[in-house]
């Protein structure tokens, strides 16, 4: 990695930390520079506004998930249901190992961002909601397989997807509020028992 590299790294690592262990609002360009060692002049060089650390730090987020344990997770040689619970146990240990390692829970990204910004920045907003969207897709294509393969019966696969990602987004909230990891592990089986049935034809 050249010097260039390892310093926009640094950055972008810094930040990522500090707005998931704390929050955006909570957290300024000095001190990201102060932590990383990295002058104004360079964050401003690959960075020209936080906002635009926000959203590299989102798709960097994004990129280690779609390619880390949400890939794990939703591998086609697993049962369709089946990767619903080993992205519950996904989160469940990632969830456990950060309380672990630093006293509380620190929640989803994605989900802390969303109620902290949404209704003052459209851009981040939007950028959100297409982790969103991606996520929820992997949930959409493993309810098709498990229909197509007489696992469950036909369903509204596209809403129920939504809402599957919707309650464990809330399970992974409450049990951030509660400071609680044990409460992805009781609530995240339900997870299976949502149904959206398909509406009939008009």
């Amino acid at each position: 990695m050249n010097l260039a590299a390892d310093t926009k790294e640094r950055i972008l690592t810094t930040a990522r930390e500090l707005f998931h262990g704390r929050s955006y609002a909570d957290v300024g360009i000095k001190e990201i520079c102060t932590l990383s060692n990295v002058q104004k002049g360079s964050f401003y060089h690959f960075f020209p506004s936080k906002r635009d650390l926000a959203m590299a730090v989102i798709d960097d987020m994004a990129d280690d998930w779609a390619h880390g344990f949400v890939a794990e997770a939703f591998d086609e040689a697993l049962p369709p249901m089946e990767r619903l619970d080993y992205m519950v146990d996904a989160v469940y240990y990632w969830q456990k190992a950060a309380k672990n390692l630093e006293g509380r829970m620190p929640g989803c990204l994605f989900g802390n961002l969303a109620l902290e910004i949404s209704t003052r920045d459209e851009v981040i907003r939007a950028r959100i909601n297409a982790v969103f969207t991606k996520a929820s897709a992997r949930f959409h294509e493993a309810l098709d397989q498990a229909v197509e393969r007489g696992d469950i019966p036909p369903l509204d696969s596209h809403a129920t997807a939504t809402a599957m990602l919707a309650y464990l987004e809330g399970v992974i909230l409450l049990a951030k509020t509660r400071n609680d990891p044990e409460v992805v592990r009781l609530l995240g089986p339900a997870i299976k028992s949502i149904r959206i049935e398909l509406k009939p034809p008009n």
